[in-house]
């Protein structure tokens, strides 16, 4: 599940430059994007297979960090966006 979320986000960011030429997307956002780029590769790797359980999703700090940056964007995008980002729940 985790891991599918980045592979989401790397497919989308790799169209973000095309995105912004085409004027679909603001070009001050990408330095947000970037950085949850470079965060989800600090997290990758088999040292930190932990950080990519369906728990981590709620506990990590890298996985929160990617969540606000990504509010940003999304605020950066549609404006004053006052809907909480959803609740993680872990189905077992």
């Amino acid at each position: 599940m985790s891991d599918e979320i980045a592979l989401d986000f790397d497919h989308a960011f790799r169209m973000a430059e095309v995105l912004v030429a085409d004027g679909q997307l603001a070009r001050g956002v990408l330095a947000d994007l970037q950085e949850i780029d470079v965060t989800l590769s600090r997290m990758s790797g088999d040292e930190n297979a932990d950080r990519w359980t369906r728990d981590a999703l709620c506990t990590d700090e890298g996985w929160a960090l990617a969540r606000r940056l990504a509010r940003r964007v999304l605020v950066a995008e549609l404006g004053e966006w006052q809907q909480p980002l959803p609740e993680i729940s872990v189905i077992r």
